[in-house]
């Protein structure tokens, strides 16, 4: 066999192997536990909140009302028996060009002071690997938990499916094996105060998938957020819920499925028998009642369509959104607006992360799409931001007797919703003469409507004359997956 043909079955060989390995991590089979919806509970409604967080203009000042946060340290604060966080970003690092908030601070020492105060108190903290950005260095705010007995857990980001198949296909084949621990001489991507990484560290950062979620559970109650606990988030505007009852069960079985798919241990978290003594029923006795059900990854996604499509000309279709990419969430809008649907859009306009100017992607070019299609009944506000973001994740469906509302950490993109990334929301159907929609109600209505400030703005004020341009980025983007959406 002579060297050229020798090279071009070498070649062949390789290229045989490499495909093999993107195409078996972009369908694998996904960890036990992901991609699920617990069975429907029925809770009575003062069980359950709808919280938010608002910066929003007035009287040329801007107005931070805000109380996540506040109802994150009151929650930890009651945690006498378990308590199991799982939430992406906690850390500290920021641009220091403002005094932020010291969320994750406060995070650590509600958590250490709650663990003294009950010393057998069963603490899990899942996160995600960019807190020490992917092996470059330690968690500040989340190491010093572990001296205290808590059971940290490092999402195995390894695990879940890839996005990015061309680019990770090759890394998993060649760059993995390098490892990530070591001292980094490149700035960190997350701000200029935080550690230096390594290069290792950037390449891993590529493959760009994450556990994205936002979730406090006790025994006494649980938080689905889209907030998280990072200083430079301090004054994005979020929303989230809290919930009671047995419903609770499957939030902890959802993130004993993360830490048993990531090597943690699974004898730190509440055993069935715990799980069922010290969590209460939810009384249906004390009002009206409504169904609420967990749902994760893909499962939003499927609940959200399934929603949209059932949505009848009477109803009205309410989203507060981050980033609205999804190609099926987007028909479903569509298909919805045909139908005579009045569909009301809030959207962050995508020009600012962390101090960092953006293109507005993804959002200025979908939104040019729904406009373009001149639907009378399809209305897009921008939410008016400063240096932060409108970061909320919610759609409500507001039926003439019963409504639905879906939120959590899930934006409406295919790196959330089509088993990438590890996500959780929670999707509530009520009556929509109930207490709990009707505050759902208020607070579109209170951003929709400018009431008492300036939250939102009309379409055109930051649709600007690049949409083609803008929309042809993000078809190339999305084409390569080399973005967060």
């Amino acid at each position: 066999m002579n060297k050229k043909k020798k090279k071009w079955i070498i070649s062949a060989v390789i290229i045989i192997i490499i495909s093999a390995i993107m195409i078996y991590h972009r369908v694998k089979p996904l960890p036990p536990g992901l991609s699920y919806q617990s069975k429907v509970h029925t809770i009575s409604e003062q069980d359950v909140e709808f919280l938010y967080d608002l910066t929003y203009q007035k009287d040329e000042e801007e107005v931070y009302d805000h109380s996540i946060f506040d109802e994150v340290y009151k929650t930890i604060s009651e945690a006498e028996d378990f308590l199991i966080l799982d939430l992406f970003l906690v850390n500290g690092y920021t641009d220091n060009k403002r005094s932020y908030p010291k969320l994750s601070e406060e995070l650590r020492k509600s958590i250490e002071k709650q663990i003294k105060k009950h010393p057998n108190l069963k603490v899990v903290f899942i996160t995600d690997q960019i807190n020490t950005t992917y092996g470059s260095h330690e968690a500040n705010q989340i190491e010093p938990l572990e001296d205290l007995g808590v059971e940290v857990v490092y999402t195995n980001l390894d695990r879940l499916r890839d996005p990015n198949i061309l680019y990770s296909g090759i890394w998993r084949a060649t760059l993995k094996w390098f490892g990530q621990e070591g001292y980094g001489w490149m700035p960190n991507p997350m701000a200029k105060s935080a550690p230096h990484v390594t290069a290792r560290s950037y390449l891993k950062l590529l493959n760009i998938k994450a556990n994205h979620r936002k979730v406090v559970i006790t025994e006494d109650a649980g938080l689905i957020l889209s907030a998280n606990p990072h200083d430079a988030s301090g004054f994005h505007s979020n929303i989230g819920f809290k919930v009671k009852g047995e419903i609770l069960k499957d939030m902890v079985n959802a993130e004993k499925a993360i830490a048993s798919f990531s090597g943690g241990n699974l004898h730190a978290f509440p055993t069935k028998a715990e799980l069922d003594e010290e969590i209460q029923s939810s009384s249906s006795e004390k009002g009206l009642s409504l169904q609420a059900q967990i749902l994760t990854e893909r499962k939003v996604q499927t609940h959200i369509v399934k929603a949209l499509k059932e949505a009848k000309k009477e109803d009205a279709v309410w989203i507060g959104m981050f980033y609205l990419a999804d190609r099926d969430i987007i028909k479903g809008i569509e298909d919805a607006a045909k139908r005579g649907v009045k569909i009301n859009i809030v959207l962050d306009p995508n020009q600012n992360a962390f101090g960092q100017e953006k293109m507005g992607l993804p959002n200025l070019p979908i939104a040019a799409e729904l406009q373009n299609l001149d639907y009378k009944n399809i209305t897009i506000r921008w939410y008016e931001t400063n240096k932060e973001q409108y970061h909320s994740k919610l759609i409500y469906i507001k039926g003439q007797h019963k409504s639905i509302v879906i939120g959590g950490s899930s934006n409406f993109t295919s790196r959330n919703l089509d088993d990438y990334n590890v996500e959780e929301n929670i999707k509530i159907t009520a009556s929509t003469g109930s207490e709990f929609v009707k505050s759902v109600d208020r607070y579109f209505n209170r951003i929709w409507n400018n009431e008492d400030g300036t939250y939102t703005v009309d379409y055109e004020e930051y649709q600007d004359q690049l949409p083609v341009f803008k929309y042809v980025m993000y078809i190339i983007q999305k084409i390569f997956q080399m973005t967060t959406y």
